[in-house]
């Protein structure tokens, strides 16, 4: 599946999570995602996390101890995922090019598709 739909889709599904575990989870990509913008590499990105060490720091931050932190995270992390492959399961992709190069004289090389998601939220 497309890497730009996933991203959607993940923040779709992290937006509809309770407000404190929203919060935790985004606290840390925050950090994270700032940390991977300064690295130049990899290793750089990895020595960062060492450094800077995110999760103990949204530990401090939530006033838990790190191993409540991320038993929490993991928690959160593992419920987004189990989202994600319910809604990824539910997406139907419909190729619509030659409809498409019918009504707008679109280029040969071009495919158009159009997905329906069904139900995005998949909690109750």
């Amino acid at each position: 599946m497309n890497e730009n739909l996933m991203e959607i889709l993940t923040r779709e599904i992290v937006n509809s999570l309770p407000r404190e575990e929203r919060e935790m989870y985004q606290y840390v990509i925050r950090m994270e995602d700032e940390l991977a913008q300064q690295a130049a590499t990899s290793e750089e990105f990895m020595s960062l996390l060492i450094q800077n060490a995110p999760h103990q720091q949204a530990a401090n931050h939530f006033q838990l101890t790190y191993g409540q932190f991320m038993v929490k995270m993991r928690g959160i992390e593992k419920d987004i995922h189990e989202q994600l492959d319910m809604v990824i399961d539910q997406v139907q992709w419909f190729d619509y090019t030659n409809m498409m190069r019918k009504e707008a004289a679109a280029p040969k090389n071009m495919k158009f598709f159009y997905f329906d998601m069904g139900r995005l939220h998949t909690k109750p």
